[in-house]
């Protein structure tokens, strides 16, 4: 027997509950206050919840899961083509009800640990936009009396103590503490930056699963915590190339009468995970001595950034198969991994003993 689907919109102190009793008919839409919502669903039948992906999401869904029920969570954009009237919550929450009963892809339910390692991971984030805020600040300012440096926050915090010397003789020493102050901030964020990434470290230490994706050349340690946060449970994702796709990083798709067009890549999913595997892949073509055939083949038909992309992407649909594979499955996907590399480096070899003979 299927269990009753059952619509909640969730909210900071009301919840909005609809379903559609199977025994009586009766439709049932009322808001729950928060100190009540999981009694109401306490020594209940096996419910399927849907929720939206949203704040409190994850926390919600662990609770109702260990009362016994199925939870799906879902994509706000998805459950949006369902709402047909006016934006509230109990449209909302009949949306909901909707879209919990069609096919589709569920966010998976993340763990307290792994939500603790993505929270770590945005204050991080949110403390490198700051200082690129402050050394832009002090860089600008200092270019209007003259002064001018390398780009970046190291040369700022190096050359930065002389030049307030050689300013101090000409501008007033208010000027001249404040902008002292200014760098300590600078100092003080980088100090925080390395502290947050050493916790991350030690969070992650006994993790398998980061263990397994850092093994991928372009993978370190922020982007192995990161996906293996973010993805929730590998088991949701049925390759590769799905998860790939989850994370935005396969073309879009327009056409009509079949006839389908390739444009950019989505763009869905973690935009912050996506920027670490781009740049990881980034840093791979940069910094390797030989770039591989098939790397050196895509850069003379697209731009580097294409290519990062591109190899990005092939990072991503092995690395979730590398997470759950064991060590004999490990070593055949690393052969599948280089298999073209190698068959396109033999084919120039033969053709260039051809050229020779």
């Amino acid at each position: 027997m299927k269990p009753m689907p059952v619509g909640v919109d969730i909210a900071k102190n009301v919840m909005q509950v609809h379903f559609i009793d199977k025994a009586t008919g009766k439709i049932f839409n009322k808001s729950i206050k928060r100190d009540k919502f999981l009694e109401f669903f306490t020594n209940r039948s096996s419910y399927l919840i849907g929720m939206e992906a949203c704040g409190g999401a994850h926390h919600w869904a662990r609770q109702l899961i260990r009362l016994g029920h199925t939870v799906k969570l879902m994509p706000g954009e998805f459950v949006k083509a369902f709402n047909i009237r006016n934006k509230n919550d109990t449209a909302d929450a009949q949306a909901i009800w909707h879209a919990v009963q069609q096919p589709g892809k569920a966010v998976a339910v993340k763990t307290e640990q792994q939500q603790a390692m993505l929270a770590l991971h945005r204050i991080r984030s949110q403390l490198m936009k700051f200082r690129l805020m402050q050394t832009n600040a002090l860089h600008g300012l200092l270019a209007e009396y003259g002064e001018v440096m390398r780009k970046g926050h190291a040369s700022l915090v190096k050359n930065v103590p002389e030049i307030l010397c050689r300013l101090s003789e000409r501008l007033p020493v208010v000027l001249i503490d404040t902008l002292r102050e200014q760098l300590k901030e600078v100092e003080r964020t980088d100090s925080r930056i390395t502290d947050i990434e050493r916790r991350i470290r030690e969070l992650s230490k006994n993790d398998p699963g980061v263990k397994a994706i850092s093994e991928i050349p372009g993978v370190g340690l922020l982007t192995a915590t990161a996906a293996v946060a973010s993805m929730g449970s590998a088991e949701a994702f049925r390759s590769g190339r799905e998860f790939a796709a989850w994370v935005g990083l396969v073309p879009r798709q327009t056409g009509t009468g079949g006839k389908i067009q390739l444009l950019g890549i989505s763009k869905r999913g973690d935009k912050y995970l996506r920027k670490l595997l781009v740049n990881g892949a980034y840093s791979v073509i940069q910094n390797a001595r030989e770039s591989g055939p098939w790397i050196t083949d895509l850069l003379k038909r697209r731009p580097i950034n294409v290519a990062s992309v591109a190899l990005a992407n092939k990072m991503e649909s092995y690395g979730l198969c590398w997470r759950t594979a064991g060590p004999t499955r490990r070593k055949l996907l690393l052969t599948e991994y280089l298999h073209y590399e190698i068959t396109v480096y033999k084919q120039n070899v033969n053709r260039l003993r051809k050229q020779c003979m």
